[in-house]
């Protein structure tokens, strides 16, 4: 042993042995997660022929997908100890992009794990199912590293894809064919807007790197073709994140999807997006976008909270809640760049850890052709499964932002971020909707402990696989409502190289005053 190398000196000498692999270390959790993808792809016939215990074979391919998404959080540290740019400046490992790889990978593990039951009530099919979840995940994570908007374009394509067939999974249900193609049309037609964005900055510029944009843009006067192409960016972008006035497809898509996918949805490809987004509002940092996103962020908030007081759907009231929840993120992009960014971040991984569980107790307890997703049905929850029950309590108390939750910090740090900036009329209304959000999830938790049953609805036993992923999502919002402090400075220390690098803390004051 004692002539071994320590591990830190392993990866320097291993990038001198193979001269090109230091790129494929910078994509190596993309890597990872399209073979297993792969892999389960392959498997899937050949299990499907041993019909002796269908429901256990089919968990096999399941469990490949969780140490697939494993192996690829694993292989994110080993890629942390390579950072810089690869293949021709197109990919930007740092602090920033290893905390999206991180968050993402996580809730697609999650989402595996609460799956697992969910595909034997539901009688779907895995192997597609799960190897869907890892190539969107490819797509995902690839944005969040991307620094080249033809590649974010094609990583956007990856994740839509999946994310289009994922939504139409309950194949016998109407409902849900009808969510996967209202997302796949109104999907394109927001990603043509994104493309267009990408021609016309290269138009205006003559470069499609974020980097060589930023100096362009920084170094002439700003042409007027540079707005429209950011303004064509965020309305594409806008749709994936759900942010108002692009929000319309939402509710209906939640309602039909799978509802483990729409844990996925609600929270992976948004983090995602808000990556591109940070990069493109901070490192582009073309000054009229402010206005846009003070004015999504103010009506998401709104129509967000508005529109999920009149739901008796639970499904589609925490869809109206995760528009509203876009609009408290984006409260932060209105901020400065080194506050907002770090506010962002530490809100996503908040949200991501409360939303998730929220989506995987109602996946549970929706049970075959998920019939009991209504409020009725939620009566009596506190009593005849009170386990569960305390558990979405607890979510749904941080996705108020009540203090020892995750969801109370990533509020306070948005909105002291936003006061920092002098948003003080975007704060105002940003706290005046929590109040309103406050309601219809009290209103959920009143249900579950203050009304008797009125109709009989099974409560069978969470298995293993589903409180593992409760206990996962429970712990990280715990400790973020705890101790806040490690993910928080990760944060502003990855937001601080973030700025820098670009020279966007010089240009922050007089976006934020506007």
């Amino acid at each position: 042993m004692t002539g071994a190398a320590p591990i830190p000196h392993l990866f320097p000498a291993l990038l001198q042995v193979l001269p090109q692999s230091s790129d494929y270390i910078r994509i190596l959790p993309e890597i990872v997660l399209s073979l297993f993808g792969i892999l389960i792809m392959l498997l899937e016939p050949l299990i499907d022929e041993k019909k002796t215990d269908e429901k256990k074979n089919q968990k096999v391919l399941g469990v490949i997908a969780l140490v697939g998404a494993l192996a690829a959080l694993c292989a994110t540290w080993v890629m942390s100890q390579s950072p810089g740019l690869a293949f021709w400046q197109m990919v930007q490992i740092d602090g920033f992009s290893v905390f999206f790889h991180v968050l993402i990978i996580a809730v697609a593990a999650v989402v595996i794990l609460s799956s697992y039951e969910y595909l034997a009530v539901q009688r779907i099919r895995a192997g597609e199912y799960y190897a869907l979840i890892l190539f969107g995940t490819v797509g995902m994570a690839l944005m969040s590293s991307a620094v080249e908007l033809v590649l974010i374009f094609i990583a956007l394509e990856i994740s839509s894809i999946s994310s289009y067939v994922l939504a139409g999974f309950r194949r016998r249900d109407a409902a849900s064919t009808e969510s996967s193609l209202k997302y796949f049309l109104l999907g394109s037609f927001a990603t043509a807007f994104f493309l267009y964005g990408v021609a016309l900055m290269f138009g205006a510029t003559g470069a499609t790197n974020i980097g060589q944009i930023s100096h362009i843009l920084q170094s002439e006067p700003v042409p007027l073709l540079a707005y429209v192409a950011v303004a064509l960016m965020f309305v594409g972008l806008g749709f994936k994140v759900a942010a108002a006035p692009f929000h319309i497809w939402t509710p209906d898509v939640y309602e039909g999807a799978p509802a483990p996918i729409v844990g996925l949805m609600s929270t992976a490809p948004k983090a995602a997006a808000f990556a591109v987004l940070l990069r493109v509002v901070f490192v582009i940092d073309v000054h009229a976008l402010f206005w846009i996103i003070w004015v999504s962020a103010a009506l998401s908030m709104t129509l967000g909270n508005i529109g999920a007081l009149v739901q008796s759907n639970v499904k589609r009231l925490l869809a109206y809640s995760s528009i509203a929840h876009a609009g408290y993120l984006l409260v932060a992009f209105a901020a400065a760049p080194g506050l907002g960014t770090s506010a962002a971040m530490f809100y996503a991984a908040s949200y991501a850890a409360m939303n998730v569980g929220a989506f995987a107790v109602v996946s549970h307890f929706a049970n075959a052709g998920e019939r009991y997703v209504s409020l009725e049905d939620y009566e009596g929850l506190g009593r005849s499964s009170p386990l569960l029950a305390a558990t979405l309590t607890i979510f749904l108390l941080s996705l108020i932002g009540i203090p020892i939750t995750g969801g109370f910090f990533a509020k306070f740090y948005v909105f002291s971020a936003a006061i920092k900036a002098n948003l003080i009329w975007l704060t105002i209304i940003a706290v005046l909707n929590s109040g309103i959000g406050a309601y219809y999830y009290l209103r959920i938790i009143v249900v579950m402990y203050m009304r008797e049953a009125r109709k009989a609805v099974p409560a069978t036993p969470a298995p293993l696989s589903l409180r593992l992923a409760l206990a996962a999502c429970m712990a990280v919002t715990l400790y973020l409502g705890l101790s806040p402090n490690r993910v928080l400075q990760y944060s502003q220390g990855s937001a601080e190289q973030l700025v820098q690098r670009t020279g966007g803390e010089t240009q922050a004051p007089a976006l934020s005053q506007r």
